[in-house]
């Protein structure tokens, strides 16, 4: 779609005062299906040259902004952590054209805060961590899981940037478990969750999204048994918190959100039928 509104575009390697009007362009998948008549300026992030994805000292990864889901993708594969399954399955979940594939960016994909959006939903679930660089240079850095705070909602300021999201080189060493639903084939993520349990310590993490507003990360010391994972999620997700849309009733996706979660634990945690309940002790959880 053309934005007719827009009189520059400019190259973000030349800094330039922010202005009202003023709008980051990465992969412009989103900025570039709707009409967007507020803007005036484009700044485009397309050669800032950062590299897609990066393997640190610590055995941390850091996802630049600009990657694309193909890039990610790509990386994912030939990847050998023990998590690396679940990066393609979160690209899969966009369920996207390869057009799509080739121009949309993670930075882009967490910056728009759809409730569906799977790059959320992987970097929330792995413990990521967001990097932002504010107009005057200044940096700061945000958990994923709070850095959208509701549906289309962000907490990124007046010009501030999405440079890197980083995944903890502990999370990418734990065994991971994902489940998606849509109400059709090709259709939008009504509800994803996904586990990571820890190697080292047996914690779970358990991640519900596209069927909450926001992304929520609930985390436990020990592998809670069936009542208290239902409980800790219904006490944290509120009727306000279950997002309705054209692609799914609230009522639908707290029932699916529910389901996958006790179907990760199962997955996880050495669920046995004979007792009913995971081989661990229960334990408490929380928000995390």
């Amino acid at each position: 779609m053309d934005l007719n509104t827009v009189l520059d575009v400019r190259d973000a390697r030349s800094p330039v005062p922010w202005r009202p009007g003023d709008a980051w362009l990465g992969g412009g998948t989103y900025l570039f299906s709707e009409p967007q008549p507020h803007l005036r300026r484009l700044v485009d992030l397309g050669r800032m040259g950062w590299e897609p994805v990066r393997e640190l000292p610590d055995g941390a990864l850091e996802i630049a902004a600009t990657c694309t889901i193909a890039q990610l993708s790509r990386f994912g594969k030939a990847w050998g952590a023990p998590a690396a399954p679940l990066v393609e399955q979160c690209c899969r979940a966009f369920l996207a054209s390869f057009k799509i594939w080739n121009m949309a960016t993670v930075g882009g994909n967490l910056c728009n805060a759809l409730p569906a959006g799977p790059m959320i939903s992987l970097t929330a679930a792995l413990d990521g961590v967001c990097l932002l660089r504010a107009q005057d240079g200044s940096l700061r850095r945000v958990p994923v899981a709070d850095f959208v705070v509701g549906a289309g909602r962000k907490v990124l300021g007046e010009g501030e940037l999405l440079r890197s999201v980083t995944l903890p080189a502990r999370a990418l060493a734990s065994r991971t478990a994902f489940r998606q639903a849509s109400l059709y084939g090709l259709g939008r993520s009504g509800a994803l969750v996904i586990g990571v349990l820890d190697p080292v310590d047996g914690s779970l993490a358990v991640t519900v999204s596209a069927a909450t507003v926001r992304p929520f990360r609930f985390w436990f010391p020990l592998p809670p048994d069936r009542r208290t994972l239902r409980a800790v999620i219904d006490a944290a997700v509120g009727a306000d918190d279950w997002f309705d849309d054209i692609h799914g009733l609230p009522a639908w996706r707290r029932h699916m959100a529910l389901r996958f979660a006790e179907e990760i634990r199962r997955e996880l945690t050495g669920y046995t039928a004979e007792t009913g309940d995971t081989t661990g002790t229960s334990a408490p959880g929380g928000l995390r």
